[in-house]
């Protein structure tokens, strides 16, 4: 049974038990996906995130979903891209670790990511699929809880490069 899809959409509208969030260290919304995330759930969202007291890049925090389909919110800060020699790699690799990991602590089967840190944080798209694609895979070779984990991206041009990735896998 094949438990992990690479598909064209908007984040906002999954139905799932958890969506991802690129988000920033403070959690309080932004540009891009966290932005969207942030409109689509309303402002119980930033109340609840306040609380939270931010997260630091690579660990993930988990909110309610408030009006999104989705019952939760993973966020998670990636890293900004500053040329590879920062522990980035790491860092993404630990940001989809992390989601995949407090989403089964709390329970959920299904989960949707985005393309973490390759918008404003201007990671080298074909390298952030390579690693988060591989620790999806790893993560999903070791754990069976999760039924459904997709990578939604928000450009068919997105999508492709995260598939051709995918086969050299």
């Amino acid at each position: 049974m094949q438990r992990f899809f690479i598909t064209v959409g908007d984040i906002t509208h999954s139905q799932v038990d958890a969506i991802v969030n690129a988000a920033n260290t403070t959690l309080l919304g932004g540009s891009g996906v966290d932005g969207a995330i942030h409109r689509a759930a309303g402002p119980e969202l930033l109340a609840e995130c306040r609380t939270l007291r931010g997260c630091e890049t690579g660990k993930a925090k988990i909110t309610a979903g408030y009006h999104l389909p989705a019952k939760h919110v993973i966020h998670t800060p990636g890293p900004i891209w500053r040329g590879g020699g920062y522990h980035e790699a790491e860092l993404l690799s630990s940001c989809y670790r992390s989601c995949l990991t407090l989403a089964v602590e709390h329970g959920c089967k299904t989960i949707d990511f985005p393309s973490i840190s390759t918008g404003v944080y201007a990671y080298p798209l074909p390298q952030a699929a390579r690693i988060a694609l591989t620790t999806i895979r790893d993560f999903l070779a070791q754990n069976d809880t999760l039924t459904q984990v997709r990578m939604v991206c928000h450009t068919e041009s997105t999508a492709k490069i995260y598939r051709n990735v995918l086969v050299t896998l």
